[in-house]
């Protein structure tokens, strides 16, 4: 359903209709894409301090202890022939007197055990000036090459004390040999990496494509990285009540035309919009939106369409927007190929994201 009108019956409610993302087509400019390099605002107060670790999974405290030594190993001056040398390694050292072992943290683990919160809390803790440090996931690591070309995404990173990459994954080869090539390059310059997956280094790219044939890059990849194994259930539905069903049409319709900044689409419409909008762009796409509002859920009708999904449930869930829905429930999103393939940890990742964000979302129908 389109949000130009109000649904028959109904009269806005908010000072203005919701608006369509099928309408918006936003354009990023490179200079964005390098000042959004930060932790996004679900993450951005963020701190080792506020990270509750399972008591049942040591090796979340664990990993907590190993990134706070990580980060204060990351104190020593940026410039080439500093003496000192943090955790792994790390540090500014002449390149002669460089380690020859791993110049990265790895935090490899199920979706929902904390990852992101720790990667955005190691980017706080690390004693360097926002501009030193950089935060992104891997397909925005991958959209700054595309915008600003290889040579100058070196260049740009080159001067960081630590760059952050959130959902590493490998989908295909060319990225596989991009960003192999691009961290050998950031890692000769001392630039310190830290990365978070579903998957351990060397099994990026597994069922997803002929990894063998790209050995070599994915085990230069793996040698970047020591890994750090994080165990444990979903922290967002730990010991919380099943995820709301989905609503009706007419609640879903009545509670976007109420709620200031809402969105209001038809989810088949939305999933074609999205083919049509690069995936570096649907964090702009979503901007100032308050609420994200869809009628008539169904099942994503192909891989191509639901990996476009995942990032916008990645980027929606990253901006704390809530998702009110009618339809089907988001764990019927995914057929059980999609589920049983070479994403479905990806796939599980949304699910997971956006039955938090429906949660988020029942009070705007039970407050209307």
């Amino acid at each position: 359903m389109s949000s130009s009108s109000p649904a028959p019956g109904l009269s806005p409610i908010a000072d203005a209709a919701p608006v369509s993302l099928c309408t918006r087509r936003p354009h990023v400019p490179a200079d964005r894409l390098v000042a959004e390099m930060v932790p996004p605002p679900r993450f951005d107060s963020v701190r080792f301090s506020t990270y509750l670790p399972d008591p049942n999974q040591p090796s979340q405290t664990e990993a907590v202890g190993a990134l706070e030594t990580f980060a204060a190993g990351l104190g020593g001056a940026h410039a080439t022939g500093a003496a000192g040398r943090g955790f792994f390694g790390f540090g500014r050292a002449k390149a002669s007197r460089q380690p020859a072992g791993p110049r990265g943290v790895y935090l490899d683990g199920g979706y929902g055990v904390g990852k992101t919160h720790l990667l955005a809390s190691l980017w706080h803790a690390t004693p360097a000036e926002p501009a030193l440090k950089a935060f992104g996931t891997f397909v925005e690591l991958t959209n700054l090459v595309g915008a600003l070309g290889f040579q100058q995404t070196v260049r740009t990173l080159s001067g960081h004390r630590l760059l952050c990459i959130d959902e590493f994954e490998l989908d295909d080869p060319g990225d596989t040999v991009l960003v192999s090539t691009l961290l050998g390059k950031l890692v000769e310059a001392g630039v310190a990496l830290a990365a978070t997956s579903n998957t351990l280094p060397g099994k990026l790219g597994e069922g997803r494509f002929a990894a063998a044939d790209f050995l070599r890059e994915i085990q230069g990849l793996s040698a970047h990285f020591r890994a750090l194994r994080i165990d444990g259930e979903d922290y967002r539905h730990r010991g919380l009540p099943e995820a709301p069903a989905p609503f009706s049409d007419e609640q879903v319709t009545k509670a976007a035309y109420a709620t200031e900044g809402a969105s209001l689409d038809d989810f088949p419409h939305l999933l074609e919009h999205l083919a049509k909008v690069h995936p570096s762009r649907y964090g702009a796409l979503t901007d100032g939106l308050g609420a994200v509002c869809l009628t008539d859920v169904r099942p994503v009708p192909d891989q191509s369409t639901a990996l476009r999904l995942v990032v916008l449930a990645d980027r929606l869930y990253d901006r704390e927007v809530p998702v009110l829905a009618s339809g089907l429930p988001f764990d019927r999103l995914f057929s059980e190929e999609m589920l049983n393939g070479g994403y479905r940890k990806k796939y599980f990742r949304a699910i997971s994201r956006l039955t938090a964000l429906a949660r988020d979302a029942r009070r705007l129908v039970e407050t209307h």
